[in-house]
């Protein structure tokens, strides 16, 4: 899969801008397509968009499938006659001083959006005349498949507290059919709520990704390999996964000790029973890929190299350390996968210890790779992360989510290093983030993504995700006023420089004066 020479921006919808203590898919994510437009940048990359469990992570989600409510647009809800104004304000007024322009509390936004969605499901229920019931009766039929099974779990997860599933009545954790035929009734009102919630998600990001795409902006999403454990997905497919008889994980994934941790790091996901995967000729994760690809237009798998080799750590274990890789079968699932999806448009996430297997599987199926420039300088010029390394199928990046920004790297360097990045780039870095965001741009890399953080020129508090860090990630948001004229004109001007711009003028031969 190749992709023409192109640029963009790195930014979760939750770090929107916004007086509703998180970022939405409303209009100020349109704002943003319209500045990523002004400032010629034709991709926005997102991190998964999926409901957030354990840490508020979009990595740690309960569900493969379904999208976060948290990221409906209320200004939307009211538009749509489904919430009044009013509603809103008051419900912001009981969380008043709890937000902030910068960062995310998660628990007071949890506390008073989930009413107003409440709200919202009431009123429609009591509207049945509404065109939006047919919409949402169509969407139930068309997603069924998933979304029976997401809706029931989020159901059974509110009357037990939140609790995790394995922790529920042994009948209904066992999802016996007795149980499951009880708790269908019993909690009809909340599935249906649940299903509703999914319902406006689809429908909004539907209408942003026309949007971005009606503009020229194309969307790269993320899919990571591994699902949580507290999930629909390991709820309803157990036989999937490396469980014991009463649900609970016997080994988990992670990675080896490596850059971002001397322990390395212990992820804690159940880890996938590829043989059974395989009798099924890998059915669940061609639905879930199928699913993911009517939200984005390209899609980053992470970690993949845990399709080549996967490290297996004990359940019992409480760091990485005591794991082995055990090999994983890349090769036929991507071969299922092609035969039933066709190309899919994915880039490889292929950081971490890379060994030729991984390349192998790479390579076979052309997938892009990425590199990271904040890798790059350790005083080898055979470093893959320098650009004049580089092959044209691969997308460069100063840093992701998993870094700190640029500056804040930067920052942390000492001297002898700064000194590599200084003869690289020929003279003293003076913008540091600027610096590597051109090294990105000029490289003969397809794609080159920037963290906003970035281009804003921000330190290490705005930082996305630490790995290894419990709490305090995922929670940064930039202010409005960043989206100027002036942040879109420098980036543009730099996108044209290097040819990056989209709708590039046919080039004109030079003429020449022969008098």
């Amino acid at each position: 899969m190749r992709f023409s020479r192109a640029s963009g921006i790195l930014l979760h919808p939750t770090s929107l801008p916004g007086p509703y203590g998180i970022g939405d898919i409303g209009p100020i994510a349109q704002q943003f397509v319209d500045f990523l437009v002004s400032a010629g940048q034709s991709i926005w990359q997102v991190l998964p968009l999926g409901p957030t469990g354990y840490g508020d992570s979009p990595y740690q989600c309960f569900s493969a499938f379904a999208g976060n409510p948290l990221l409906i647009s209320l200004e939307e809800l009211a538009r749509a006659g489904l919430l009044e104004w009013r509603e809103i304000e008051a419900a912001l007024m009981q969380v008043a001083g709890a937000f902030s322009p910068d960062f995310i509390d998660y628990g007071a936004v949890i506390y008073y959006r989930l009413p107003l969605l409440r709200q919202a499901f009431t009123r429609l229920q009591r509207t049945p005349e509404s065109p939006l019931n047919a919409e949402l009766h169509s969407f139930r039929a068309a997603n069924a498949r998933w979304l029976d099974d997401y809706a029931l779990f989020m159901a059974l997860k509110d009357h037990h507290g939140g609790a995790s599933w394995h922790t529920w009545d042994a009948a209904i954790a066992a999802r016996q059919p007795a149980a499951l035929a009880h708790w269908r009734n019993e909690l009809l009102d909340d599935i249906a709520f649940h299903q509703f919630t999914q319902y406006l998600f689809f429908k909004q990001w539907g209408a942003l990704k026309s949007y971005a795409n009606g503009r020229g902006v194309k969307i790269i999403g993320d899919a990571p390999i591994f699902v949580a454990y507290d999930s629909a997905d390991v709820w309803a497919n157990r036989q999937l996964f490396y469980l014991d008889d009463v649900g609970n994980p016997t080994v988990v994934a992670g990675v080896p000790p490596d850059y971002f941790s001397a322990t390395g790091q212990r992820w804690g996901n159940p880890l996938y029973r590829w043989d059974v995967m395989a009798a099924d000729n890998f059915s669940w994760w061609i639905e879930r890929l199928r699913a993911t690809l009517t939200l984005v237009d390209l899609l980053r798998v992470d970690h993949f190299r845990g399709f080549a080799a996967y490290w297996e750590i004990p359940a019992a274990e409480e760091t990485a350390i005591k794991g082995r890789w055990v090999p994983a079968p890349g090769d036929d699932l991507f071969h299922a996968l092609e035969k039933e999806l066709g190309d899919i448009p994915i880039i490889a996430e292929d950081l971490g210890l890379i060994t030729p297997d991984v390349e192998q599987l790479r390579d076979h199926f052309g997938l892009p790779g990425m590199k990271i420039l904040q890798f790059a300088f350790d005083g080898d010029p055979d470093n893959n992360y320098l650009p004049h390394n580089y092959t044209t199928n691969c997308i460069v990046y100063p840093g992701t989510h998993d870094n700190n920004t640029t500056v804040g790297w930067f920052s942390e360097l000492h001297d002898g290093q700064r000194a590599i990045i200084a003869n690289y780039l020929g003279r003293e870095p003076r913008d540091i983030a600027w610096d590597l965001l051109r090294l990105a741009c000029m490289s003969v890399a397809d794609i080159a993504i920037v963290p906003f953080q970035d281009v804003l020129r921000l330190n290490s508090d705005a930082r996305m995700n630490t790995p290894g860090l419990l709490g305090g990630n995922w929670s940064w948001r930039f202010r409005a006023d960043a989206l100027n004229a002036t942040v879109a004109g420098d980036l543009r001007t730099l996108t044209a420089l290097y040819g990056r711009l989209p709708n590039k003028p046919a080039k004109v031969p030079p003429t020449y004066d022969m008098s």
